[in-house]
């Protein structure tokens, strides 16, 4: 607001500097007057100029404030005092962990050489040295290697008449495997899951996935329908059972059960996560506290890869990792509940509880006055169901294009990550570079979101990643230099795009539908991992590049038709796009200036003479009722009426 009373200063005149500095006051009430909508308040495109777009972004971001009554009591509050600087470190921890457990698998299942296990020899000459007892009993392959699903057949001779005559009926290993050339204990030399049986570890993606379809559908629900607060507290409490709990498992179908388990509990925290931090933060630290949220999850990716270098056992790789989830139970006590949810669900006095907590942490007293605005949501609002994503024309479109959205990163993601794995590149490479590249991709969504918005930094970012899938799956496997710059650079704007996704997806939806409309765009991500994996497997060489271009050509094509919600009021009930357009359409000063023919420095000088204009009246009207209100009290404390 400061910085804008400075330029209207400069246009009007030294009298206007006065009524800038009367503008600090904490309480404002609202004027008289119907305020103007300047949503729709742009300039001609011949005329328009930077500075003149940026003014309008901040009269749009104000008015849209002054309209928001939770956002006047939020802006009392502290738009980021300490209350929300400790609201966002808390996701700290719980991300570096989504992403350990999130991506552990690609470390369970190193690649193995096994051997038929023949200790049965060892009874006849217990002496034998192990390349003594491989070379007797295991049949060999035509380039002279043993075999690894084959062995002899046991016979009782002595060790001379083995060596003399040899052994020449095989059969399968019945007695398990031995694995001589390994250092590391995995999965695979756990569970034996070698000749025949390493089919097996493709079901632990397809366990993995389906628990990320229903989590999705499931918590994202129960998110909209308990509150924020008890979703992730469940989600805690998943991550602790059957993420740590992993460590404990005695069977390979134990571990499948554990990792379904543990993918509903990621989902459910990374949806309830973003609304909390959404329904709680304003503007630009609300992009701020999801980008940064995600940077840890990045961090995450690089504190797994050490790990798993570095420790020898699968085992102890849960055990260490999966730690640092127990201090999370310190968060019954600490995370609160979302204001905006507990008002949408009618719980007012709950609501105001937890505004006036966030008060006093920041140090800050809220006007019973401004407290007593809040309102209870009508019937409309506490009636919301999923069946408005198909009734509700604008629930309709979001839900629509942000699915074709997630379809294309997650097939483009998949799609780079197995081309990386397809040329052999080092398991521990391909996770610690994207891992390093994908902090400054996010931290690049600050300046992008600064300079384009939400929905034309989704888009720039979508097709910076979408485009270099398509290179990579053209280009010959043998330029493999220039496939793993492409791949990590894929990687790089992917990354960007998924917090960019986050970060407009949850502005576009309601409060009271806000992660169940995350959920169900979410189920697009593993629609598209699902493509990738199968497209993978066919021999149609032009059927991935096909798939590519109309994925993303049909996702930036129907994301461009989205609108933008930088600056604007958080929708928090069905009814405020409706009610939005329809003051769009009524608004005779929005249409005046953005059908007028005059140059982009009288426009500029329009709008802020009336805005000035109508914030002056504010400014009075507001100390006239507090005169007033002073002026009353003095009268009812008088001793001399009494």
């Amino acid at each position: 607001m400061r910085s804008l009373w400075k330029e209207q200063a400069a246009l009007t005149g030294n009298a206007s500097s006065q009524v800038a500095t009367e503008s600090n006051c904490k309480v404002k009430c609202r004027s008289h007057y119907p305020s103007m909508n300047l949503n729709q308040l742009e300039a001609p495109e011949h005329t328009q100029s930077p500075s003149l777009e940026m003014l309008l972004r901040r009269l749009r971001a104000t008015e849209a404030q002054q309209n928001d009554k939770f956002a006047n009591i939020l802006d009392v509050v502290g738009e980021f005092g300490t209350f929300q600087q400790r609201l966002v470190a808390l996701t700290f921890i719980p991300n570096i962990l989504l992403a350990f457990f999130m991506f552990a698998d690609i470390f369970m299942f190193t690649a193995q050489k096994p051997y038929c296990n023949t200790s049965w020899i060892l009874a006849v000459d217990p002496n034998l040295s192990e390349a003594q007892q491989l070379n007797l009993t295991l049949p060999r392959e035509p380039n002279g290697s043993f075999q690894t699903c084959l062995r002899y057949l046991p016979v009782a001779w002595d060790l001379e008449s083995i060596i003399q005559f040899g052994l020449n009926y095989t059969e399968s290993c019945q007695d398990g495997w031995i694995y001589p050339e390994t250092k590391k204990r995995s999965l695979v030399n756990e569970f034996d899951l070698v000749c025949g049986k390493d089919r097996d570890t493709e079901g632990v993606q397809t366990m993995f996935t389906a628990g990320l379809l229903i989590g999705s559908l499931i918590f994202g629900f129960v998110s909209d329908k308990l509150g924020r607060y008890p979703t992730i507290l469940m989600s805690l409490l998943g991550l602790a059972i059957f993420g740590f709990g992993t460590a404990f498992v005695n069977s390979f179908h134990q571990y499948l059960f554990f990792r379904f388990a543990v993918s509903q509990a990621l989902v459910c925290y990374a949806i309830s996560s973003v609304c909390l931090a959404t329904e709680w933060l304003m503007g630009q630290h609300r992009a701020h506290a999801i980008i940064l949220e995600h940077c840890f999850f990045s961090v995450g990716i690089l504190f797994l890869t050490g790990l798993a270098y570095s420790l020898p056992h699968w085992r102890l790789l849960f055990l260490v990792g999966g730690a640092p989830v127990f201090p999370l139970i310190s968060y019954i006590w600490i995370v609160p509940e979302s204001p905006r949810w507990l008002l949408m669900k009618g719980k007012l006095e709950e609501a105001k509880q937890v505004l006036c907590y966030a008060a006093s942490v920041n140090k800050k007293i809220i006007p019973l006055s401004l407290l007593d605005k809040l309102q209870l949501p009508g019937k409309k609002v506490t009636k919301a169901s999923v069946l408005d994503f198909y009734n509700n024309k604008h629930l309709r479109k979001v839900t629509l294009v942000m699915g074709c959205v997630w379809f294309t990163v997650g097939y483009s993601y998949f799609t780079l990550s197995l081309k990386l794995k397809n040329l052999g590149v080092d398991l521990h490479f391909t996770q610690v570079i994207p891992g390093i590249m994908e902090v400054p991709a996010r931290l690049c969504c600050i300046f992008l979101l600064e300079q384009m918005g939400r929905k034309w930094s989704l888009i720039a970012t979508l097709f910076q990643g979408s485009l270099m899938c398509l290179l990579v799956l053209i280009f010959p496997s043998e330029l493999k230099s220039m496939i793993i710059v492409m791949a990590v650079l894929g990687e790089f704007s992917l990354a960007a795009s998924v917090s960019m996704f986050f970060i407009y997806t949850a502005e576009l939806l309601p409060t009271v539908l806000r992660a169940t409309g995350l959920g169900l765009v979410s189920l697009a991500c593993a629609g598209g991992a699902i493509s990738s994996l199968a497209v993978s497997h066919q021999k149609l060489t032009l059927l991935p590049i096909c798939l590519c271009c109309v994925s993303a050509t049909l996702a930036l094509f129907l994301c461009s038709l989205l609108p933008e919600t930088q600056d604007q009021a958080l929708p928090d009930n069905l009814e405020h796009w409706f009610l939005q357009t329809r003051n769009m359409a009524e608004d005779p000063f929005a249409k005046e200036v953005v059908s007028g023919d005059g140059t982009a420095e009288v426009m500029k000088n329009t709008i802020l003479s009336s805005t000035m204009l109508k914030s002056d009246l504010d400014i009075l009207s507001s100390a006239s009722w507090q005169n007033a209100s002073l002026h009353g009290r003095g009268k009812e404390t008088d001793p001399q009426n009494d």
